[in-house]
């Protein structure tokens, strides 16, 4: 009988001691390489022992991770986001926006200075059949261009990079890096249009003055919310803090970037950062500014943000 007193007691310290050392844990946060993942940067540097971070180079690595329950806390594309929850059941949450739009208008005609100096060019894009797509359509049909622009879509970034760069295409809508990146190469190619703020011009003419380009933001799996609810709001507040450094100092962000491996260059992060919108956005105020964009994607395409608007479950708040 003493004998078996002994085993449960030493059970239950056993149970005790692997209670506390999950509560110890580090969280496992993923991030996206490139945009989605600079705002990143500081945590990554200041609490290397709080979080163990991987980074992935594609956002199906990111739904494998968080699917599986492998992921904690991870940065991806906000219609992701809206995707993965519909995938989870509802397992995951939104709890901040980390990027604003990324695309910009590159060209080397001068003259450009707005969208209604696209009228009767042909214009080169990414992003068919996503996101980009949907905005650039939304930002021509509020300016009464869709049907005097001519958008040819190329598969990749970089393919596209290279063309402008190399002068085989005259004018490009493109993301950061790939901006900063054919820019480098060729003195003649500047960002005409930041696409962010053209959108917000868009918006504004519509009548949805909350609504952004928010293209990047940061998800949390619902049960370690729930069961580590200071170690996500010290996340949110360490993240917050990381954003604030990366806006504050580009040359600085820009040497963590490369240290990090989130891009393989300082002094083209340094240089992209301005183009960025890197931002911390919680709370009602990333409710307000996405739910818009997510009606809008939903109108263009239901599986861009996986069949079915958010609801209120979705949005995490402290």
């Amino acid at each position: 009988m003493r004998k078996l007193s002994l085993i449960a007691l030493a059970l239950t310290l056993a149970l005790l001691l692997a209670s506390c050392a999950a509560a110890d844990d580090p969280a496992r946060v993923y991030a996206l390489k490139g945009p989605t993942g600079i705002g990143m940067v500081g945590v990554m540097e200041n609490h290397p022992d709080a979080y163990t971070f991987t980074l992935a180079g594609a956002p199906d690595e990111i739904v494998a991770a968080v699917a599986s329950g492998n992921a904690d806390i991870a940065a991806c594309p906000t219609n992701l986001a809206a995707v993965l929850y519909q995938k989870t059941k509802g397992q995951v949450q939104l709890m901040a926006l980390n990027t604003l739009g990324v695309l910009h208008v590159v060209s080397s005609d001068p003259e450009i200075d707005g969208f209604e100096d696209l009228a009767g060019r042909k214009v080169y894009a990414t992003g068919q059949a996503s996101v980009p797509e949907y905005v650039i359509r939304y930002i021509l049909e509020a300016n009464g261009l869709q049907d005097t622009v001519e958008i040819e879509y190329v598969a990749e970034h970089s393919e596209l990079a290279t063309l402008l760069a190399a002068g085989k295409a005259e004018i490009g809508i493109l993301p950061e890096p790939h901006v900063t990146s054919a820019l480098m190469q060729n003195e003649n190619l500047k960002a005409v249009i930041d696409v962010t703020e053209a959108f917000e011009d868009a918006a504004a003419k519509a009548g949805s003055e909350d609504m952004a380009l928010s293209m990047g933001c940061v998800i949390v799996r619902r049960e370690f919310a729930e069961a580590n609810p200071e170690k996500v709001n010290a996340f949110l507040d360490a993240y917050a803090e990381s954003v604030d450094m990366v806006n504050a100092d580009a040359q600085a962000a820009g040497e963590l970037v490369q240290k990090h491996g989130v891009m393989p260059k300082a002094a083209v992060a340094a240089r992209a950062i301005p183009n960025c919108h890197i931002v911390f956005v919680e709370g009602e105020a990333m409710r307000t500014q996405i739910e818009p964009l997510y009606a809008l994607l939903y109108a263009a395409n239901p599986a861009s943000v996986g069949g079915a608007l958010p609801d209120d479950a979705f949005y995490y708040a402290r």
